[in-house]
C-alpha cells in the first residue's frame, strides 16, 4: 500500500530544481570555521566519527572522502556533536554555531499550498519560524531567519523545496549583513 505522501507526490510534477540534487551539490557539516582545512583535512580522516555522532544519521561521505550532509534523509539540529568529535580541527565550536551552506527555497509550481492546498507540511517542523505563510496559500522562507537545518524539505510531500548551495565568499558576506 502506497502512504500518503507517495500518494501527495504522484499530483506535482518534480521541479527544475530537483534534477540538479546530486553528490556535487552538497552541504557541508555546520561549525566549519577554515574551507581549506574541509577541502584538505576531511579527507584524510580515518575515524569519520562525524558520521557515528550525528544522531540524525544525515552527515555522510561523498566519493570524495568528505563528509557531507543528506537532507533527504532529515536535517541539521546544530547538537554540536560533529564538531566535539572531530579529530582533524575541521569542525569546531570556537567559531559558534554556523548556518549551513544552503539558501533554501519553496518552487511554486510543485507546492501543494501555493496550488490552492492547505498544507502546512514544510512549517511544522521549522523550529527558527523561518516559513511565513502570506495568507494560507503562499509561503515562502525568510532567508534572515532560515538557518537551513533542511527538516522542511524532508517533510515536503511533493519535494517543493530545494537549495542552493552559497559559495564560502556569499556565506561571509550574507553573515555580515
Amino acid at each position: 500500500m502506497a502512504s500518503r505522501r507517495d500518494f501527495f507526490r504522484t499530483l506535482a510534477k518534480p521541479s527544475e530544481a530537483l534534477a540538479g540534487r546530486s553528490e556535487n551539490l552538497f552541504v557541508r557539516p555546520p561549525y566549519i570555521h577554515d574551507e581549506s582545512l574541509f577541502h584538505s583535512k576531511c579527507i584524510l580522516c580515518e575515524s569519520k566519527d562525524c558520521v557515528s555522532s550525528c544522531e540524525e544519521e544525515i552527515i555522510v561521505i561523498n566519493s570524495a572522502g568528505s563528509p557531507i550532509i543528506n537532507l533527504q534523509k532529515g536535517g541539521c539540529t546544530f547538537c554540536e556533536a560533529c564538531a566535539e568529535v572531530c579529530k582533524m580541527g575541521v569542525l569546531s565550536l570556537e567559531h559558534g554555531a554556523h548556518k549551513l551552506n544552503a539558501r533554501f527555497t519553496i518552487d511554486t509550481n510543485a507546492c501543494m499550498a501555493h496550488n490552492g492546498s492547505i498544507c502546512f507540511s514544510c512549517k511544522e517542523p521549522c523550529i527558527d519560524d523561518a516559513i511565513l505563510f502570506k495568507g494560507l496559500y503562499n509561503p515562502v522562507i525568510d532567508p534572515d531567519l532560515c538557518t537551513g537545518c533542511g527538516f522542511c524539505m524532508g517533510r515536503c510531500p511533493t519535494d517543493a523545496i530545494s537549495f542552493q548551495i552559497l559559495s564560502p565568499a556569499k556565506e561571509m558576506e550574507e553573515d555580515s549583513l
